[in-house]
């Protein structure tokens, strides 16, 4: 009652088992989009390759203020040299004189015409660079151009500077987890067998810090992803000697089973698992001291709780971390003495429904920003209906507001030692626009520092005394400009250039502004036409969606819109916007998914279609398909069986069907199912399979446990019982973030079926 896939020469095909089920696979050689549409689709995918130029990576200098860059490809780097203070820019290495000390100590010219390196490390007093070519560790002096061959160094000593990784992410799709390294750099933070332990950059021996971790009660840190975007449960203190981890107690946590079905002989796993309502770990925190190997912890009740360390103060005296309530609905800001164990309340946030992002948007930790004085820190709430900055004393006492206005501060981005603080924020009539801008801790001076329209994200200087500017829009490509602090524009130091689209077909996406199913609320999208689009033609309509509530969908730069550009090359227009329950608009409208998550997102998505669809003849309202992953495998097969006459076609990606077999995604949104039980029934979409019309086609990873594998097991066997046919896609293995290969697959699968049964 399903169909599985198969690879055979010449392309992807699909393997059919009988029964009630539908055929989803490749449609007839007729209705294959013809070989130009399919080279576009794919170019498409890639999206953000086909941009050039438009990002700056900086290195800065000794005075916090000038920088250097990489500029060119592979064959003709050249590294710049930019003083924002002079408005000057000059090459780091004059290239023939570098090439040629290169070419002395390896007895041939380098490859290329730039230099053969891009990465280079200044010497503390920037009179020497240091850079490896050919597997060679080199140093050049700046002055003499002299060049000299380091001792090199085995891979096993290299391997010593570099965060190893410790858990490749390959349960929910997180990112790959690498151990932290210590402010003296003397030591990486990692766990290992349950317990942590410490790896010498000296001389890569480990020496183990805790001891008594068990799989069901192990000694653990989440540390920072590659990019350094994932908050990290492990701190060092500023001095180094003491590390604040976690002790995770899950005995009392179900398990969930994990099939490996590609053994030779098939095996079981069993994982930890929360289901909404049910026992949760409890989380302890511990500060260790590093020489004396003791572990102090630290004294907060955890039950129905979690615990999440935030800062140091800068002298080590305090620890500070979060403790906030599983339904999201209270969240307190303690600090703890490191030699004691004992904490005292700084801070407590309330809400009557739940507290903005907390353990589900990405940013969440950056509630707090310290203050370097270790005095004051920022925090943001929500308090007053849209988020905003509110200046505190270590002590707990509230010393005024930052920001105030109709609009949500989104993220700190630095703070001044002149009493400016940077940060991003929505505050311009157009919705879809992040700006920079700066104000005084008292509040005062409010003023935003960009300008052209779109998304704008900073990089701060050291110093503060200037950024880069990053920013694009929907329909223009990325492009980084230098700013001083104050705003006033200094240079532009790269365009991005799209000539590569020129051929593709490529067209601007276009927004535009519907009303929400409650007839007031006004809705922002996106809208993407297929190229040689003829308004007297009937397209059919492809609508992509997330859905969830921490997060937004509607493209807001330039490179977002991947997905949509692709699908509109096979001849679909598609849509994307973001519905009641989302953030980003303020509180009030992300509060209609309290208590209501799955009862007005769709009816929203479907007024919009049906409003669009009024508005521009051209889109055909018999053929309207959706599709996403995650929370937008729950709204696909929502749509689907809420909005049936709306929708005629759907693929849903690893979906979420029945609310209860989550946990700290959704308990905050809804409360707990004991408490609302009528609410997580109406969220449920199993009841509602009688409701399918049109054609649904549900695809899953049997390893994945964020959105686990049983979820599209009950949607089947609703469907079963309902007596509807659907479409299954099985990936063995696969988690909630995919394998390349896998990935390519569902994309063709994807494709495939849109084109079938929508018939562009």
């Amino acid at each position: 009652m399903a169909w599985r896939s198969g690879t055979k020469t010449g392309g992807q095909h699909l393997t059919l088992a009988l029964g009630i089920v539908a055929a989803p696979a490749v449609a007839a050689r007729a209705q294959v989009p013809d070989s130009a549409r399919e080279q576009r689709f794919w170019s498409f995918l890639s999206y953000g390759t086909l941009v050039r130029g438009g990002t700056v990576a900086p290195h800065w200098m000794a005075d916090g203020s000038s920088f250097w860059h990489a500029v060119g490809g592979p064959d003709s780097t050249v590294l710049v040299r930019v003083d924002p203070a002079k408005n000057e820019t000059r090459p780091l290495l004059d290239l023939a004189r570098a090439r040629r000390a290169v070419a002395s100590i390896l007895g041939h010219e380098p490859a290329y015409r730039g230099l053969p390196f891009e990465e280079v490390s200044l010497s503390s007093g920037e009179t020497t660079v240091r850079f490896t070519v050919e597997g060679r560790e080199l140093s050049l002096d700046l002055a003499s151009y002299a060049v000299s061959q380091l001792p090199s160094m085995t891979a096993a000593e290299r391997a010593r500077f570099v965060p190893q990784v410790i858990s490749g992410g390959k349960y929910g799709g997180d990112p790959d987890l690498r151990e932290v390294l210590s402010p003296d750099r003397r030591w990486f933070a990692r766990d290992q067998g349950n317990d942590i332990w410490l790896r010498s950059t000296t001389d890569g021996r480990l020496e183990r810090l805790t001891t008594g971790g068990t799989p069901d009660f192990p000694w653990s840190i989440a540390v920072n992803s590659e990019e350094g975007e994932s908050p990290s449960t492990a701190l060092w203190s500023p001095d180094g000697l003491r590390l604040a981890v976690m002790k995770e107690d899950r005995r009392a946590v179900r398990r969930i089973p994990i099939a490996h079905w590609l053994k030779p002989l098939e095996e079981i796993e069993w994982r930890p698992y929360v289901k909404a309502g049910g026992p949760m770990p409890v989380d302890q925190l511990y500060v260790i001291d590093v020489p004396g190997k003791r572990a102090v912890r630290v004294e907060v009740d955890a039950v129905d709780h979690y615990v999440v360390p935030a800062a140091w103060l800068p002298d080590g005296s305090e620890l500070l971390f979060y403790r906030f309530r599983r339904d999201y609905q209270v969240l307190e800001l303690l600090a703890a003495s490191p030699r004691t164990g004992a904490a005292r309340l700084v801070l407590r946030e309330t809400s009557a429904t739940f507290i903005k992002g907390i353990g589900s948007d990405p940013q969440w930790m950056q509630l707090l920003t310290l203050l370097p004085d270790g005095k004051r820190f920022l925090w943001h709430s929500e308090r007053d209906g849209w988020g905003h900055l509110y200046l505190y004393g270590i002590d707990g006492a509230l010393i005024g507001r930052v920001t105030k206005g109709a609009f949500p501060v989104k993220d700190v981005e630095a703070v001044g030692t002149d009493g400016w603080v940077y940060l991003t924020a929505n505050a311009e009539p157009r919705v879809l626009d992040t700006h920079v801008y700066r104000v005084r801790l008292d509040g005062s001076g409010f003023a935003r520092l960009t300008d052209a329209p779109g998304m704008h994200a900073p990089v701060f200087s050291p110093s503060t005394r200037f950024f880069l500017d990053t920013h694009s829009s929907i329909d223009r490509p990325p492009s980084v400009d230098l700013r001083s602090a104050d705003g006033t524009f200094v240079r532009t130091l790269s365009r991005g250039t799209i000539d590569s689209l020129a051929g593709l077909g490529w067209k601007a996406p276009e927004p535009f502004v519907v009303k929400a199913a409650d007839g007031t609320t006004d809705l922002h999208g996106v809208m993407v036409k297929p190229p040689g689009f003829d308004p007297a033609r009937k397209y059919p309509v492809v609508e992509y969606i997330y859905g969830g509530p921490q997060l937004v969908n509607t493209p807001r730069t330039f490179t977002q819109a991947a997905l949509q550009q692709a699908y509109a090359q096979l001849g679909f227009v598609t849509i994307t916007l973001d519905a009641r329950g989302t953030p980003e608009r303020g509180k009030a409208f992300q509060d209609v998914v309290y208590k209501s998550f799955g009862r007005n997102e769709i009816p929203d998505h479907a007024a919009a279609i049906r409003q669009l669809g009024a508005r521009h003849s051209f889109l055909d309202l018999s053929r309207v398909g959706i599709f996403g992953g995650s929370w937008g495998g729950y709204m696909t097969v929502r749509a689907m069986v809420l909005a049936p006459d709306t929708y005629q076609v759907g693929v849903a990606r690893y979906p979420v069907v029945d609310l209860i077999d989550h946990w700290n995604l959704i308990e905050g949104y809804m409360g707990l199912p004991q408490q609302h039980p009528a609410e997580y029934e109406y969220g449920s979409s199993l009841r509602l399979a009688g409701n399918l019309k049109g054609k649904l086609l549900l695809t899953h990873g049997t390893s994945d446990v964020n959105a686990t594998f049983s979820a599209t097991m009950k949607m089947v066997d609703a469907l079963t019982r309902a007596g509807k046919p659907y479409d299954l896609a099985v990936f063995p293995e696969e988690s909630h973030a995919f394998s390349p290969g896998a990935n390519r697959y569902w994309n063709e699968i994807t494709k495939n079926y849109f084109v079938k049964h929508l018939r562009p």
